[in-house]
């Protein structure tokens, strides 16, 4: 990773604190905004920040995998347009970051315990601003979901974690949630492809 350059991402990013945006920064160059944890409840200003920027550009929005950033998500998804967000998510890993002497509550790695290559590796599609809108315009949808047997069904939930497991997500996404990672991080040629591909095996 030493010897990559630093990304160069054209897009606000938004994190949870100020360790993950150190992180951030070791692998990118770019405007990164934290919510102070659970503080983004009690300050109207950077609700309001954020509200104006999106009418501007896209953001990226990067919170831990655990309760408290499913939280924290949430309450920027209800606060600002969601077609203007780009969801990002980090798999859970179980593990300590180095600066804690103890594990978080539910015992997984946040953002700023990423490994740099992962990092740099879920960030680097979106230098290019035309992958970006390509990627915001993918044409997978709820419809899709419901076809697939990921939404709607008594099993949905359970056909989801495998499939974010497949993807290096997190497990207990919702369908609204999954949707728009899968949009990221796939066409709609490799979606079919990749349902094809698991259909007797969900």
């Amino acid at each position: 990773m030493e010897e990559l350059r630093r990304l160069k991402i054209p897009y606000p990013i938004i994190v949870e604190g100020k360790y993950d945006r150190l992180r951030l920064l070791s692998v990118c160059e770019a405007n990164i905004y934290v919510t102070d944890g659970f503080g983004i409840f009690k300050k109207n200003e950077k609700l309001s920040l954020f509200r104006e920027l999106s009418k501007r550009t896209p953001i990226i929005v990067l919170t831990d995998s655990d309760g408290a950033g499913k939280l924290i998500r949430s309450h920027l998804t209800s606060a600002v347009p969601k077609d203007r967000l780009i969801q990002l998510y980090i798999p859970k890993i179980r593990g300590v970051e180095k600066r804690k002497s103890e594990p978080s509550a539910e015992g997984t790695l946040g953002v700023e315990g990423m490994e740099r290559s992962m990092l740099y590796n879920m960030l680097l599609p979106f230098e290019d601003e035309k992958i970006t809108e390509r990627i915001m315009e993918n044409p997978i949808s709820k419809t899709d979901f419901y076809n697939f047997g990921l939404s709607g069904g008594a099993d949905s939930k359970a056909k989801r974690d495998v499939l974010a497991s497949k993807l290096g997500l997190p497990s207990g996404m919702t369908a609204n949630a999954l949707l728009e990672a899968i949009k990221i991080l796939v066409t709609y040629g490799e979606w079919i492809e990749l349902m094809a591909e698991n259909e007797t095996k969900m």
